[in-house]
């Protein structure tokens, strides 16, 4: 297969990616009668930092000056494995489900490691929160993709979106409901959204993923930020490309290639606005209660993958 069209796939991730976090700050502010950022800012913001200077604790050692790169390289590797714009991926094989979580973990496991690194009490706390968090997030994620295997015959995500995207809606809402709701949770926490965690937010008492950056300036803290926009725009694009595959073209396929991103985008801008919503008419929890919230993922991804089993593909 050609790599170019998935080379630029990926390309348009990277570069797509800041536009939904805008997407669902203009909800936000249109529900608060507010005007909200335009389009560009989202942008400006990120050339703001990477040209601004950098303050970097004493306290600091390599963990502290790798992390933005490591994380921003494993996000990357990441958004290779997943079909976007159409049926297919870069870096793709069998088995990439489990690849893909873990790297999402890799990017999680040194940015706790930074935020310990300077020693500060923000950063200790926000690591231990996130480390809780995370630790009930990735097994219901890991199930959610084995029910969607068992039901498909691949642990391929690029075999999962072509297996359901044959399915008729139906199917595909009676054998990926109760993961679509685990995921959709997932998502919500791994991309530190209402109700698990607050991304507008410094306030010591709830934040989890502000505080391992706190320390975090300049060109390090876009690199964080731009790979937190990209992971969040994957898990969207997981969800709309596995539960409403309708749309998606081949590789190659010319005008249909274009029909079929416009139409992903759409779908992509329609779940972020549904994520938006979600934040306008629902308060933050109380970190205790948290975990309630991805026990019930769990709880989804189990039966899910059980009902599988039982009923068979």
């Amino acid at each position: 297969m050609n790599p170019i069209p998935s080379v630029l796939q990926v390309l348009l991730v990277v570069t797509v990616a800041p536009s939904v976090s805008w997407w669902i700050k203009k909800i936000k502010a249109s529900s608060q009668n507010r005007v909200g950022p335009t389009l560009l800012q989202v942008y400006s913001d990120l050339g703001k930092l990477f040209r601004k200077g950098m303050v970097i604790s004493n306290q600091a050692s390599w963990i502290f000056h790798v992390m933005p790169y490591i994380l921003f390289s494993a996000v990357l590797v990441a958004a290779s494995m997943v079909p976007i714009f159409f049926k297919g991926s870069l870096l793709g094989f069998s088995g990439d489900a489990i690849l893909f979580v873990y790297l999402l973990v890799l990017g999680r496991f040194f940015m706790a490691l930074a935020a310990l690194d300077t020693g500060t009490t923000f950063g200790g706390m926000g690591s231990s929160r996130e480390m809780t968090l995370s630790s009930l997030a990735e097994p219901a994620l890991l199930l959610s993709f084995f029910a969607l295997a068992y039901h498909a015959g691949t642990l391929s995500i690029e075999g999962m979106v072509s297996h359901f995207g044959s399915q008729s809606p139906l199917q595909i809402l009676f054998f990926g409901s109760l993961a679509f709701g685990a995921m959709l949770i997932i998502t919500l926490a791994e991309s530190g959204r209402i109700p698990i965690d607050n991304p507008a937010t410094h306030l010591e008492l709830t934040m989890i993923h502000e505080a391992m950056i706190l320390e975090y300036s300049g060109r390090y803290l876009a690199l964080i930020e731009w790979g937190h926009q990209i992971k969040q725009f994957l898990f969207l694009s997981l969800l709309v490309n596995i539960f409403f595959p309708w749309g998606l073209a081949e590789p190659g396929a010319g005008a249909a290639l274009f029909l079929g991103s416009l139409f992903f985008l759409i779908k992509i801008f329609s779940l972020a606005f549904v994520i938006g919503w979600i934040e306008v008419h629902t308060a933050k929890l109380r970190l205790f209660r948290v975990p309630d919230l991805l026990a019930i993922a769990f709880v989804l991804a189990v039966v899910s993958l059980l009902g599988q089993l039982m009923i068979g593909q």
